[in-house]
């Protein structure tokens, strides 16, 4: 894929969620269901695609965030298999960030798992940081695994 090739950021809708399932499905062990995303739509969750001109329309990353009370929670933010390692985690990271900045947010939380370090350093990288630990958090092959929360201060 050729640099400006993507489309723009685009408001994910009901007629998305079977390209989301599939890119969540190929993503992860324990991956969101379609319900889930409907859930985040229905309650106007920011729901954000990055489209690709370059293959009709196809969706090169998703990222779910709610913004209320001053936080942003980033919940979701998932790159096709098909074009990872070209920066469009990055890009859907920082189009939240200010997307959470214009809604007036202060700080900005995620939860990401312990094992996943590629999204750690990246997070890291835009300038979370570690904050906590939930222990037990997330259903994984062998049990449980913890949590890591970071957060951001967008002040």
């Amino acid at each position: 894929m050729t640099e400006g090739s993507h489309s723009g950021f685009y408001s994910i809708t009901e007629s998305d969620l079977d390209s989301i399932a599939e890119i969540e499905n190929q993503s992860h062990i324990h991956p969101w269901s379609k319900n889930v995303f409907r859930d985040c739509l229905r309650v106007s969750y920011i729901c954000e695609k990055l489209l690709n001109d370059d293959a009709d329309k196809d969706i090169l990353v998703y990222g779910i965030m709610s913004v209320a009370a001053g936080e942003a929670h980033i919940f979701n933010v998932c790159v096709n298999t098909e074009f990872r390692r070209q920066g469009l985690g990055e890009k859907m990271m920082w189009h939240l960030i200010e997307k959470a900045k214009n809604k007036q947010a202060e700080v900005a939380f995620l939860e990401v798992r312990p094992s996943n370090v590629s999204a750690i350093a990246l997070y890291e990288k835009l300038g979370f940081q570690i904050t906590g630990r939930r222990k037990n958090y997330y259903p994984a092959e062998d049990g449980r695994e913890d949590a890591v929360i970071m957060s951001m201060s967008l002040a």
